[in-house]
């Protein structure tokens, strides 16, 4: 029995991933920023200090960095069909979110963002299927 792709729903999975290698890229530059303008001047931002997961701004910077690198890369990776860059942004895409759930206490409203936008991009590697037949 021969199958054969639906033009539609195939069209809705490119654009999902496309989607989702946007909000990875989106999020990947965000977080490089954060980490950036935490590691050049860790006195800009200031936390109570009584926070349990208190690292200081200059690690919170860095940690930042090296995950908006890897996201980058991995962004590419999705834009250019890659398989392996689906896994690895879904799992980038959780650090990230544990990352700026821990870095709540610093810029709330920042770390909303990029959490909200981690969420979209999960869910957009996450459902695209390439080999989904339609009978």
């Amino acid at each position: 029995m021969a199958s054969r792709h639906d033009p539609a729903k195939q069209g809705l999975a490119g654009g999902t991933v496309f989607l989702a290698a946007i909000l990875l890229l989106t999020a990947s530059i965000l977080a490089l920023l954060e980490g950036i303008s935490a590691a050049a001047n860790d006195k800009l931002i200031i936390v109570d200090n009584d926070y349990v997961y208190k690292f200081s701004t200059t690690s919170w910077g860095w940690i930042h960095i090296i995950l908006g690198i890897i996201g980058i890369a991995i962004s590419f990776g999705i834009f250019a069909g890659r398989v392996w860059a689906r896994t690895c942004g879904i799992i980038l895409a959780c650090l990230s979110i544990i990352a700026n759930f821990l870095w709540l206490p610093y810029y709330t409203w920042w770390a909303l963002l990029l959490i909200l936008i981690d969420l979209f991009a999960i869910w957009a590697l996450s459902t695209w299927d390439p080999y989904d037949d339609v009978i």
